[in-house]
């Protein structure tokens, strides 16, 4: 149950790291910055909120060497977002009739890859990045 709860957690600190991320990025979008620029604000607040609400909301890890969690959780955050996703939207995009729309593969492909990615996610955090008493 305990872990129930936990996956709960993790999938609703998910969401609303994503709309941090995308009201930011509108928001600053309008306020007159390049999409670039606001695009590199929201991802980072965004990141930063996602590393801190996973630590003390969903994991609830009393790890006091941050330096550590900061480092494993920035590596296996990118590995899935770099490279997961781009295997997965790859290979998806490959192996799809090409009747279909490219832009409905497309999106398909990205979900599909996004839930990869997040269960790739949760399973690394939950065993290397916020594990208790492990490296302390």
């Amino acid at each position: 149950m305990k872990n129930n709860q936990q996956k709960m957690r993790f999938v609703a600190v998910g969401g609303f790291n994503t709309l941090i991320d995308i009201g930011l990025l509108f928001a600053l979008k309008t306020l007159g910055l390049p999409v670039i620029t606001a695009n590199l604000i929201s991802t980072t607040i965004a990141f930063c909120f996602s590393f801190f609400a996973n630590k003390k909301y969903t994991f609830k890890s009393t790890d006091t060497n941050v330096k550590r969690e900061i480092i494993l959780f920035t590596i296996v955050t990118l590995f899935g977002l770099w490279v997961l996703q781009s295997v997965v939207i790859k290979l998806l995009t490959t192996i799809v009739p090409q009747e279909l729309s490219d832009d409905a593969v497309l999106l398909g492909a990205k979900l599909i890859a996004t839930v990869v990615t997040m269960i790739w996610n949760y399973v690394m955090y939950s065993r290397f990045v916020f594990v208790k008493d492990k490296y302390k």
